[in-house]
């Protein structure tokens, strides 16, 4: 049957057209949304919300653009909105994290302790940097314990406490 048929179908609540469109337009939504997000399990997921959608607003289609563009529209604005989410959590997390810093800053300061620069030049630093730097020049953990921890490469470790120290360095001196 040609697409538009089925398209006619779906619309009209044929249940089975619908399912023949999402199934002949799936693999081509996830290579596209593969492309964008570079994560396969990412790519996935939005493209299961993206046949979702087009189950849910199979009778908004007008048939002014091809249908896969139609899901292409759909998957991009998904994945949009998954980006931005994502955006204003990790800008929610900065802001919790800088709130607790000045929190510790303060009650540091009620019990007459000194609050040393080296706390504040470590919360310039990326979460993924701070943790190994800390790991390390802290607790003294190896580069190799640390890459266990974190479930990274040693020299992963090795490169990101390296560029902290010098970031560190930087910011105290």
């Amino acid at each position: 049957m040609e697409e538009h048929e089925l398209i006619r179908q779906a619309i009209q609540g044929d249940k089975t057209a619908l399912s023949q469109l999402l199934q002949q337009h799936y693999a081509f939504v996830y290579k596209y949304l593969l492309k964008i997000t570079l994560d396969s399990h990412m790519s996935e997921d939005i493209a299961q919300e993206t046949m979702v959608k087009c189950i849910e607003k199979i009778r908004l289609y007008n048939g002014q653009s091809k249908f896969s563009s139609w899901l292409i529209t759909i998957a991009t604005n998904l994945f949009l909105d998954q980006a931005r989410r994502k955006k204003r959590e990790k800008l929610w997390q900065q802001q919790e994290q800088d709130q607790s810093l000045r929190r510790m800053q303060w009650q540091a300061g009620q019990q007459n302790e000194n609050w040393p620069e080296v706390l504040n030049a470590l919360s310039e630093l990326q979460q993924e940097a701070r943790i190994p730097v800390i790991l390390k020049h802290y607790y003294g953990y190896t580069y190799e314990e640390i890459g266990h921890m974190l479930e990274i490469a040693e020299g992963t470790v090795k490169s990101r406490v390296h560029h902290a120290l010098k970031q560190l360095r930087k910011e105290l001196a």
